[in-house]
């Protein structure tokens, strides 16, 4: 008797169940735990934003038996799904974490989630078991991403985070609470109610949303999959179910993970780790305004940027970040022109480049007068194929051109692990003191060895010397 095929929705619920820690690779094992501590320290540096402390005042209006940790905060505890809400947003309040292709930030609406429900679990998971649901729900995300060309280009309807990731969080919050196959689908139809954000509010205090409430809604039907309710069980098969996001939706079935056919996207497509708090294509920008600069001061007897006449950027066409004179830092973030000022004006951009101090000043506002934006057929508006030209023109008529096609950073040119780590460091050590610093390093480096993951948890708040007795025998 022939065997029956699986629908999508269900070959997916499968594999969530079926995954193991034998499945997990060196490279898979090795990429993720550097998503780990980038999200960590993106987000910990996120506790000390505007936008984060708005989400913190609201969530500490709910109560329940169930208190999970607050990263920086140490007298602070939520609910799980409140605590997986405000460090989801701080995760992405500044832009600063990581980005995939097809386009999304895979890892803020996973690692909140995951942090918070297991310390709600009677019994708590291990590093091992926390690095394993990390992974499917990466794995998930990207799956579906695949499922749509369109999800290939810089968005245009849809953050992706609010698409993909709650599916994600959902996968991942199902595969920590040991979830059967049927109740693991039922945990993605749920979520499939709760995503999608428009791309219009890019640019706001309310992007950072789109990830907090993508962990906080995928932890919460995976729970409520698990006292069984119930979704569309084919909700990844129909265009009126999953496939509302997208205009070209064609799905496939997940791999049998116990066949020799199933291979981690994350083995082959690594994320794009950033260097400065800004949407990732301001990074091209930012690194060819650099050179452009190396050149002028070369080229210049008598370096003068007041004397720049024009300066024109080619950009691939994306309307969100082409935003000539922004007024806050969230849209200093999404702005090719802002970016590449501030690159030509200072030799770097950095986390201050966006305070309202820097964003206020006369030469800066001098020099975005003079730009021209350009969108040549040609550049795609692809993070896997876009490039970024920068062309400075003196008012001696001179012209210093340069380009970007691959900035530092890139999954092509990946961050050295001394550079990763000191971009962490850099992040944590303005909310954590010394040793949670490097008790956090120390714990995600040792991830699958960790016989608690609160072991990782316990040093996300230990920003007090007068804490660190407690903290000094590390569990592995």
């Amino acid at each position: 008797m022939a065997m029956l095929r699986k629908g999508i929705t269900e070959s997916f619920g499968a594999a969530i169940h079926a995954l193991n820690a034998s499945h997990l690779t060196d490279g898979v094992i090795y990429r993720s735990k550097r998503m780990m501590l980038d999200t960590l320290g993106v987000g910990l540096l996120g506790t000390r934003t505007d936008v984060f402390n708005k989400a913190m005042q609201y969530s500490q209006m709910f109560a329940s038996q169930e208190r999970s940790s607050v990263w920086g905060n140490p007298q602070v505890a939520l609910p799980p799904y409140y605590a997986a809400f405000v460090n989801g947003i701080a995760v992405h309040s500044m832009d600063f974490d990581d980005t995939w292709h097809p386009a999304t930030h895979p890892s803020g609406a996973l690692l909140p989630a995951l942090l918070a429900l297991a310390e709600s679990l009677p019994r708590r998971p291990s590093g091992l078991d926390l690095l394993l649901a990390f992974n499917v729900g990466i794995e998930v995300q990207g799956r579906l991403l695949r499922f749509s060309r369109e999800a290939y280009n810089i968005p245009e309807r849809f953050h992706p985070p609010s698409v993909v990731g709650v599916m994600g969080s959902a996968a991942a919050s199902a595969k920590l609470l040991a979830l059967p196959p049927a109740q693991c689908s039922h945990a993605l139809a749920i979520a499939a109610s709760s995503a999608g954000a428009p791309l219009a509010n890019a640019a706001t205090q309310t992007k950072p949303l789109h990830v907090g409430n993508a962990a906080r809604r995928g932890l919460e039907a995976a729970r409520l999959a698990q006292l069984g309710l119930e979704g569309n069980p084919a909700i990844l098969d129909l265009d009126r179910g999953f496939g509302v996001y997208y205009k070209d939706y064609s799905p496939a079935a997940m791999a049998d993970c116990s066949s020799g056919d199933f291979r981690w996207m994350l083995e082959d497509q690594a994320v794009a780790v950033k260097r400065i708090p800004a949407h990732l294509g301001m990074h091209w920008v930012v690194d060819a305004a650099l050179a452009a600069r190396a050149k002028l001061e070369g080229g210049e007897v008598n370096f003068d940027l007041g004397r720049i006449r024009k300066l024109t950027l080619r950009v691939p066409q994306s309307k969100y970040i082409d935003c000539p004179f922004p007024a806050t830092e969230h849209q200093a973030r999404h702005s090719f022109q802002f970016n590449a000022c501030s690159a030509l004006l200072d030799n770097k951009v950095a986390v201050t480049s966006y305070s309202k101090a820097n964003m206020g000043r006369p030469a800066l506002k001098e020099l975005l007068s003079k730009v021209t934006v350009e969108t040549p057929e040609g550049n795609q508006a692809s993070f896997d194929k876009m490039y970024c030209e920068v062309e400075v023109e003196t008012e001696q008529g001179s012209t210093y051109l340069a380009r970007c096609d691959t900035f530092y950073g890139h999954w092509r040119r990946p961050l050295s692990q001394e550079d990763l780590v000191d971009k962490f460091c850099t992040n944590a050590s303005t909310v954590l003191c010394t040793e949670g610093v490097e008790g956090v390093v120390d714990a995600v480096e040792n991830m699958e060895r960790l016989r608690q993951s609160s072991t990782l948890t316990s040093y996300l708040t230990m920003t007090s010397s007068l804490q660190q007795h407690f903290y000094r025998s590390r569990i592995f």
